[in-house]
């Protein structure tokens, strides 16, 4: 069983390609210490990608686990993605022997259509896929960034082959809430697919931090300071929000991110797992941490009225 937050490893891209460029080099006992303080608070499972650092995330992951050795890394689920674009369906196939092997033979068990564009239909992408959970090469089947109706036709053809669509990663947070709209929400919890929120903290913007010190979105790396969030403008927007959560992590000896963490886990019944990232130590003890409390029926309530009022 899956723990409700599993660990974002975009930031494990080392530095390489276009979207690892995002995140600073990390240092390989800094890889460690955030895997090993995730195993240790809890977290059971990890989410990379093939196009995160071009497999530099997988490797970085894989070799971590191995390095810690402890039962809970020895049992960690993977969660990995195929990149689609520019591709057929037939590269999944084609491909998938080399995640294997940057993950150092570990099980797949979640493996995920990473968007939803490509050369070939959804139907050949999840026929490829069905006939790798046949082949014992990984166990589960998901998709990332899919409309409603993507996810339905995905799961459609999946059930010809015995199997059901597993999740769908999106971008889900307190200050993005488009799938509440979109029908993907509607449609996850209509058919008992889970939604994996990437983004939940809205890239460190909910932990309250920048509204604190503005200054400090000069210092980022990547071109995520040009984000509006970033913005004064941005910041201005967001502080009720984040001022509520201060107000609740003091009643709960906790910290904003961990407040929205927490939201972000029981909001939706058992539907929303998140994928919190971690670029330092800290940020992975913050994440275990959001898992230790549950905010009550009330709160969940008031924190989204909040919410739905900065994004109008």
């Amino acid at each position: 069983m899956l723990t409700p937050l599993g660990l974002g490893c975009w930031q494990f891209s080392n530095g390489k390609g276009m979207v690892g460029k995002f995140w600073p080099v990390l240092r390989r006992e800094d890889v460690l210490k955030i895997v090993q303080t995730s195993l240790q608070g809890g977290m059971n499972w990890f989410d990379t990608a093939e196009i995160y650092g071009g497999g530099q995330s997988e490797q970085i992951l894989a070799n971590a686990l191995k390095e810690i050795g402890s039962p809970a890394a020895d049992h960690a689920y993977i969660a990995t993605k195929w990149w689609p674009v520019f591709r057929t369906a037939a590269s999944i196939k084609a491909t998938i022997d080399e995640r294997l092997r940057l993950l150092d033979h570990r099980t797949i068990h979640l493996y995920q259509v990473h968007q939803p564009y490509s050369f070939s239909s959804v139907a050949s992408e999840m026929n490829a896929m069905a006939e790798l959970v046949k082949q014992g090469k990984i166990k589960h089947v998901g998709v990332s960034n899919f409309s409603a109706q993507k996810m339905r036709e995905a799961d459609r053809v999946l059930q010809e082959h015995g199997l059901r669509l597993a999740s769908n990663q999106v971008k889900y947070s307190l200050l993005d809430r488009r799938i509440e709209r979109n029908g993907i929400l509607d449609t996850a919890k209509e058919l008992g697919i889970a939604i994996i929120a990437y983004s939940p903290l809205e890239q460190g913007i909910l932990s309250g931090k920048f509204h604190k010190d503005p200054a400090l979105v000069k210092s980022i790396t990547g071109p995520r300071k040009w984000a509006s969030a970033f913005r004064t403008s941005g910041l201005q927007k967001s502080k009720p929000l984040v001022d509520m959560l201060e107000q609740l992590a003091l009643k709960y000896d906790a910290s904003p991110t961990q407040i929205a963490l927490n939201w972000m886990i029981h909001a939706n019944g058992e539907t929303v797992f998140a994928i919190p990232g971690a670029s330092k130590v800290h940020h992975a003890e913050e994440n275990v941490k959001a898992m230790k409390f549950s905010l009550t029926d009330s709160e969940i309530d008031h924190i989204s009225m909040i919410s739905h009022q900065v994004l109008k």
